[in-house]
């Protein structure tokens, strides 16, 4: 390989130094960021392996150990070289939500465990409408909110986004902190693509979803809702009527899908091969009891009603139960 590589380190945290400016990883961003959360990796906080004319891959660290963040941003012909490098200097990083393709080349070429860490969920607008038994919760909770006057907006809304925020966290299960690394913070240094819809009862702001954008060659192809936030005041939730509305927007501009994102610990009934069977019954039991850490199965109800096309996720490691490192990417997360 002739090209030339810089691996950033950092002990901790963002690293000091990158190969690429902004704009040219922005610029591979918008050519390979079909991964829901390619966007995401751009969160403050992240590290990036970069290899020029390739592309790169977004990992942060904690406790000394290094997570990679979703699929390498490259063309997917390069994935399996882009890898091979990262792994040189970071053999035993742990990736986390990625796809078959790369769960297979760890695999195949360093013996890692592939083990399911959900489903990704991707519904197709061209198809997409309101009927059907599983979407009558759906129908239930836009007929609640037309009923009590509430009305969907594109558009943000600086003013009340904070207050709504703040009020809405107090109500999750984990409470003390926003969540980061799987789920990107609110506020972002780049937010180019982004489209916000907030929620109305006359002049009054009750709730937002803010959409990142998914590209492939260059074009917005579909969108995830990456921070939604809403007042608990409405027994159905404003959640799907925000939904609702800008799916409606998106199929209109011709948007393929929607990538509802992560379900996470909603695991397939099978069991695959490549599979660590002791970290499997852990996140199994993490789903069904640890609902006071994160609503693991609220989120997994919510994104089912809208019936898209699951796909499996990975988390892939060196090790049959990586337990510290488990723990640490909870704490990374901010999960506890």
């Amino acid at each position: 390989m002739n090209e030339r590589l810089l691996w950033v380190d950092a002990p901790d945290g963002p690293s000091a130094e990158c190969v690429f400016s902004h704009g040219e990883r922005v610029a591979f961003l918008k050519r390979y960021g079909e991964h829901p959360m390619a966007f995401s990796a751009l969160q403050p906080g992240m590290s990036y392996f970069d290899m020029p004319g390739v592309g790169y891959i977004a990992y942060a660290r904690h406790w000394g150990v290094d997570f990679v963040l979703a699929d390498p941003v490259c063309e997917p012909q390069r994935i399996e070289e882009m890898i091979s490098a990262f792994a040189v200097r970071h053999p035993h990083a742990l990736y986390i939500q990625v796809g078959d393709a790369v769960a297979e080349i760890l695999r195949r070429r360093y013996g890692y465990y592939a083990t399911q860490f959900g489903y990704e969920s991707k519904v197709t607008l061209r198809d997409w409408d309101l009927r059907g038994s599983k979407k009558q919760i759906i129908r239930t909770a836009l007929n609640q909110a037309k009923a009590q006057g509430v009305e969907v907006h594109e558009g943000r809304c600086e003013k009340k986004t904070r207050e709504i925020s703040e009020a809405w966290i107090r109500t999750r299960k984990c409470s003390r902190n926003e969540i980061r690394f799987l789920v990107r913070p609110m506020l972002m240094d780049y937010t180019e693509g982004t489209r916000y819809f907030y929620a109305y009862r006359g002049d009054e702001a009750l709730g937002f979803v803010h959409f990142d954008p998914i590209y492939r060659d260059g074009k917005v192809v579909a969108y995830a809702p990456n921070i939604s936030r809403a007042s608990a005041a409405f027994k159905q939730g404003l959640w799907y009527p925000m939904m609702v509305h800008a799916m409606d927007v998106f199929k209109a501009e011709g948007i393929e899908y929607m990538d509802m994102g992560l379900i996470p610990l909603l695991l397939a009934e099978e069991a695959e091969t490549r599979e660590s069977k002791i970290l499997r019954i852990v996140l199994t039991a993490m789903r069904n009891w640890g609902n006071s850490l994160y609503n693991f199965k609220g989120l997994a109800f919510a994104k089912s009603r809208f019936q898209g096309r699951f796909v499996k996720t990975y988390a892939c490691h060196r090790y049959p139960m990586p337990a510290v490192s488990m723990l640490a990417m909870f704490r990374l997360m901010r999960l506890i």
